[in-house]
């Protein structure tokens, strides 16, 4: 009634977003986008012996420094062996003319979500300005995490879930350090080593659970 002829873009249908955005809205939210226009193709962080069998023994070499960060339609692409953090998300092939991508959930998506080296540094540096940005309180970090990912605030039911989560992982990495070591060490990026490795480690395994939520890679 308000927007009858959706002039607004009231109403819209809700999809999966595309691999591309599913990406790079972690690298944008977390801070680690690298937003400059143009250039060669870069090679991001892929799978160690991706490329092996199909290179005569070459190996998939990634680039370092701010290239792992660039949008990913500058991703190099391999049609013998495209990139899989792109295929799990339905990406096309690029082996033929594809009219409209498909869209799936999956199980593997999730895991991506939460294992790949890709968004664990992305996890690492959202929680870093979780910690710097979101005030004192662990609701109100969590709330900088949600304002960061889905563009509102944590309500009630969702900021109790996740501060529970966030003081079980406390306790968890309180009393194995190596643990948040291993966590923290993910990714080229440096870590903010003025934040504490217990808290910040807390923090990631919460960002990474924000970045994992349906709302967070679905176009609302």
């Amino acid at each position: 009634q308000r927007d009858p002829e959706n002039r607004l873009l009231a109403r819209g249908p809700r999809v999966r977003l595309a691999p591309e955005m599913v990406r790079d809205q972690a690298l944008l939210a977390s801070g680690l986008l690298v937003e400059k226009l143009g250039g060669p193709s870069v090679k991001p962080y892929q799978p160690a012996g991706l490329w092996k069998e199909l290179s005569g023994g070459a190996d998939y070499q990634r680039d370092h420094g701010e290239s792992l960060y660039r949008r990913s339609m500058y991703t190099f692409w391999k049609r013998a062996s495209p990139p899989p953090g792109m295929m799990t998300f339905d990406s096309a092939g690029r082996e033929a003319c594809t009219v409209r991508e498909s869209r799936t959930n999956t199980p593997m998506q999730a895991l991506t979500l939460m294992n790949d080296e890709t968004y664990l540094e992305a996890a690492r540096k959202l929680a870093e300005r979780m910690l710097r940005e979101g005030g004192s309180t662990t609701r109100q970090r969590i709330d900088r995490g949600f304002r960061l990912v889905l563009g509102r605030s944590v309500n009630d039911q969702e900021a109790t879930v996740l501060e529970r989560s966030w003081a079980r992982q406390v306790d968890r990495f309180r009393s194995s350090p190596a643990d948040a070591a291993k966590l923290l060490s993910q990714g080229e990026s440096k870590r903010d080593e003025k934040l504490d490795t217990t808290d910040l480690a807390s923090a990631t395994m919460v960002a990474s659970a924000i970045l994992n939520l349906d709302e967070a890679v679905t176009k609302q």
